[in-house]
């Protein structure tokens, strides 16, 4: 099992990954390689899904799983438009300043990001990309003592979070997604197939939240009662039970915005029920989230517990 300080190496190397929603073929790739090595170590095998039907999606199945844990792979980010101008990908905070590293067949470039007076998004570069080019935050990786901080954050902390999980995990599925950041669309697809072919019917949301005047840095992991959308109260009591008997530090979050792959769970035609359990983060969807490393090591308690108990 990796320590602590390696698996923050992971996540470091994890976050200068591009992989911006519609774009998640790289991390992909960067989690499957990972995967044909660290597996050889773990204690049980996973089935490895992947297919064209299945976009590209990743699905391990070990054992015989109850309870899938779902961990988005794309990142917010930048499409380059005419003339050096930008679209959002997702939801960027755009500050003037801020650099942007993307990639086209001229090879590899840093730039920065200008935001006009009318709040019109363009770069600085010394050449013009080519239309289409993704474009992602500049990775500046900070680290002390008590946090992490880091672009990306959301979601490559859920995604190593499913990874140090699969480390013991006997009976589960551990789900890698797309399209999060920018609206969805895997994840019904994806719900059907783990319903239909396995029979799961109960997920855990492996994702990021926020800090705010009720959900702090070193309190633990947040588990949310409430977002854009309502997980089943009966569903939620038993995550709660649960999280009390562990003993592991935990913190309640109710917000009426804001959302995951579990909304979409909730909105297809397959009774799925849904928990969204996660660290929290300062400077949400900014090239400087920053998470505590308590609440860090709480997220990857919790889940070990709860996949056990479910």
């Amino acid at each position: 099992m990796k320590n602590f300080k390696e698996q923050m190496e992971l996540l470091r190397s994890m976050c200068s990954i591009q992989a911006p929603s519609g774009n998640e073929l790289p991390m992909k790739r960067f989690l499957r390689e990972y995967i044909n090595k660290a597996s050889l170590g773990w204690e049980h095998q996973p089935h490895v899904i992947e297919s064209d039907e299945l976009q590209d999606n990743l699905i391990l199945i070990f054992g015989k799983p109850r309870t899938a844990v779902f961990a988005h792979m794309d990142n917010i980010g930048f499409t380059v438009r005419y003339n050096n101008q930008l679209v959002k990908v997702g939801g960027p905070k755009t500050e003037d300043g801020y650099k942007l590293v993307g990639k086209d067949s001229n090879g590899e470039q840093e730039c920065t990001l200008v935001v006009s007076e009318e709040k019109e998004l363009s770069i600085q570069v010394d050449r013009e990309f080519e239309r289409g080019t993704d474009l992602s935050f500049a990775p500046n990786w900070r680290e002390d003592e008590q946090f992490v901080q880091s672009c990306y954050m959301d979601n490559r902390l859920g995604v190593l979070n499913a990874l140090q999980l699969c480390e013991n995990l006997k009976d589960g599925a551990v789900v890698f997604s797309c399209w999060e950041e920018h609206g969805g669309g895997a994840v019904g697809y994806l719900g059907k197939y783990l319903y239909e072919k396995y029979g799961i019917r109960q997920a855990l949301i492996s994702d990021i939240t926020w800090i705010t005047e009720g959900v702090v840095h070193g309190k633990g992991v947040a588990i949310s009662l409430r977002d854009s959308g309502i997980p089943r109260k009966s569903y939620k009591e038993k995550i709660i039970k649960h999280a009390i008997e562990s003993g592991i530090d935990f913190q309640l979050e109710v917000e009426g915005s804001g959302g995951s792959d579990g909304n979409e769970l909730q909105k297809s035609p397959y009774p799925w029920d849904w928990c969204f359990v996660g660290a929290a983060e300062d400077f949400v969807h900014t090239p400087d989230e920053k998470v505590n490393k308590e609440d860090i090591r709480s997220m990857f308690e919790m889940y070990r517990y709860l996949m056990k108990a479910l």
